[in-house]
């Protein structure tokens, strides 16, 4: 039997459009790398969905590129043509046959494609200024043209009408992790003079554009109520760079914007601002002070422990990501609602692949990162 110190974890909660979500435990969008090569998705992948759908509320999908030139890495799920319909629909038939709603997280990589993966080798972005990764440069982009952006915001609702069809709850508009969205809101990575760049406001301008294109979208495809969130990253490290100063206001922008939930994306969700903000509070604390409960936020990172969630939902925010974690332990959910949680894996078992579902290439991209997951050394 579970116990009480628990219970908010399983509350249920209606999302703006009138959604319920079954409690307020959501699986974290993670890179799988396990896709056919043409985007449609594998049966270990499916599998390995399947078993984490079991317990939470909602599985927010490995990222889906938008079109053939925003696709980031190897083994990526499709979503830019018609053609993956159907194998979308057997992805969101396989998490929501569990009990999950089925949210399709998408996106354009911008300037952190790796180019063998984009037609020509032709990587874009906002501007032409290369990622810095690991202290070295990535490859030099190339600038997009005005016809370019505006094919790429009809892009994400032409992808967000596919995911309607194919059966989805919803869609992630991913803004976060230095792919394109962000590269726009970024200083660094937008030098740009025109409508889409320039000061704070002018940085926003392609975020809001596309978030205006899903939602118009999703009112015309739509026949039943059907979730949009955003994913964001509180802070970028490069200068010049998103400061946290930056990030509250566009949160405080996007809680205005009849989305049904917003997405911090970190590491260690007791993190703390480095810039322009209060440094003594944690990220997650300025940003439900900006919110004020305008609009319902999800917080991600290193929660392991069933202690660890209830102590982070006591800050009040609404949801809780949970992406290592159920890497680790599939059932991690099921064992606290069964009074189980002292039995949770906090460390991945390095002989435990086949019994955890994982898909081959996942496993080696892991399994290859120390540190990361812990347990990989």
């Amino acid at each position: 039997m579970m116990k009480p110190k628990y219970a908010t974890l399983f509350e249920a909660y209606t999302l703006p459009n009138g959604m319920e979500m079954k409690n307020r435990m959501i699986m974290a969008p993670m890179t799988n790398y396990s896709s056919n090569q043409d985007g449609s998705v594998t049966e270990d992948e499916i599998n390995y969905y399947t078993r984490r759908s079991k317990g939470v509320g909602a599985v927010i999908t490995a990222v889906a590129n938008i079109t053939p030139g925003g696709k980031g890495f190897p083994g990526q799920i499709g979503c830019d043509r018609d053609e993956l319909i159907p194998s979308l629909s057997k992805l969101a038939k396989s998490i929501k046959g569990q009990g999950a709603k089925a949210i399709l997280q998408i996106f354009h990589a911008g300037r952190m494609s790796l180019p063998d993966e984009v037609p020509n080798r032709d990587v874009t972005a906002p501007s032409n200024i290369p990622a810095e990764r690991e202290g070295t440069l990535g490859e030099v982009p190339r600038e997009l043209t005005v016809e370019e952006i505006e094919g790429i915001i009809d892009a994400f609702g032409q992808a967000t009408r596919r995911a309607i069809e194919a059966g989805f709850d919803g869609v992630e508009i991913h803004g976060a992790n230095g792919y394109l969205i962000q590269q726009f809101f970024s200083p660094h990575a937008n030098r740009r003079e025109d409508q889409y760049g320039g000061n704070l406001e002018k940085r926003m301008t392609f975020p809001l554009a596309v978030i205006d294109k899903v939602q118009h979208t999703v009112k015309e495809y739509a026949k039943a109520p059907f979730i949009v969130g955003y994913r964001f990253s509180p802070e970028e490290p490069e200068t010049p760079g998103i400061t946290m100063g930056d990030t509250l206001h566009l949160v405080d922008v996007l809680a205005d914007k009849g989305l049904d939930y917003l997405h911090v994306s970190l590491l260690d969700f007791w993190s703390k601002a480095r810039r322009e903000a209060d440094t003594s509070k944690t990220r997650v604390e300025l940003l439900l002070e900006t919110i004020n409960k305008r609009i319902p936020l999800v917080g991600v990172g290193s929660l392991y422990k069933a202690d660890d969630a209830a102590e982070a939902k006591k800050t009040g925010i609404e949801f809780l990501g949970l992406g290592r974690e159920l890497l680790i332990d599939p059932e991690w959910v099921q064992k606290i609602a069964k009074g189980n949680e002292a039995e949770i894996n906090t460390t991945l078992d390095l002989n435990g692949k086949e019994k955890l579902d994982f898909p081959d290439s996942f496993w080696k991209v892991i399994t290859s990162i120390p540190g990361w997951v812990p347990g990989v050394k």
